[in-house]
């Protein structure tokens, strides 16, 4: 059983310094009860006590761990919930987000096909063109926040969508949180990259940040995506981060947008 968590005091809904302080480790914020609620629940996430997939406590066991109002914790798994952290299923309780599951797979997949939708065009055929472990280029360190020449994995691999060529990604992981992963690993699994790392490596990739631009084909590139050298594509950098902010993947990726676009839904 969890360790008791000492009692905040619920109404007003403004917090104590000490208990604000307590789950962020800096100093006193006076942030509203519901939102140490969401960092007490977080730190939860982040140390796998509930595991992608996993039902959560209910609003009521929440509430008598926290010593608060269910409203209060209602508002927070809310944020959770809006932040695709937390799952709220009719009927059946709330649940942690999973990247395995079927409308969550494509969640930061926006190459999408000018006819159709990534379901009608099938699932990518997945070429991994290596995994190797090396020391981290000082660019890459900076993003990772990591030591130049600290251990990472580089790993590279090509999805065809219709036997097209389309994406040429190179992804830089943390060696730490990695350990173990393999080219063998990596081509031997048919679900999202994203899944995997949750069940084999315990990462959860919570949001990610991306910049984007056009530019033209080198020679890798024009090589892996059967393009003329110089020709136009789309690279997209991105960098994503688990629980409390932090990043454990950089990823660059090359896509052909003959047959396709980039989507982005804004509000």
């Amino acid at each position: 059983m969890p360790a008791q968590t000492p009692p905040l005091s619920d109404p007003p809904q403004t917090a104590v310094g000490d208990a604000s302080a307590a789950w962020n480790g800096s100093s006193p914020s006076f942030s509203p009860l519901y939102q140490q609620i969401k960092g007490l629940i977080l730190r939860s996430l982040q140390a796998g006590e509930w595991k992608p997939g996993d039902m959560i406590p209910s609003e009521f066991d929440l509430a008598a761990r926290f010593r608060v109002s269910q409203g209060t914790v209602r508002k927070a798994i809310d944020e959770l919930a809006t932040d695709n952290l937390l799952v709220r299923r009719q009927g059946k309780g709330t649940f942690v987000a999973t990247h395995a599951e079927q409308h969550t797979q494509y969640r930061f997949l926006r190459l999408m096909p000018d006819s159709g939708n990534l379901d009608s065009q099938g699932p990518a055929a997945r070429h991994i063109v290596e995994c190797k472990r090396l020391r981290a280029p000082a660019d890459v360190a900076r993003q990772l926040q990591l030591r130049t020449g600290d251990p990472v994995l580089e790993v590279k691999r090509v999805l065809a969508f219709a036997d097209t060529p389309t994406i040429l990604e190179e992804l830089w992981l943390p060696g730490g949180p990695f350990k173990g992963l393999t080219q063998d690993t990596l081509a031997q699994d048919q679900g999202p990259m994203y899944a995997l790392f949750e069940a084999q490596f315990g990462v959860r990739m919570v949001r990610a940040e991306e910049k984007i631009k056009a530019v033209a084909a080198n020679a890798e590139v024009a090589e892996r995506l059967a393009v003329t050298m110089g020709a136009p594509v789309l690279m997209v950098e991105r960098l994503a981060y688990t629980y409390n902010d932090v990043p454990m993947e950089l990823r660059r990726a090359h896509y052909r947008t003959e047959a396709h676009h980039y989507r982005n839904d804004l509000s």
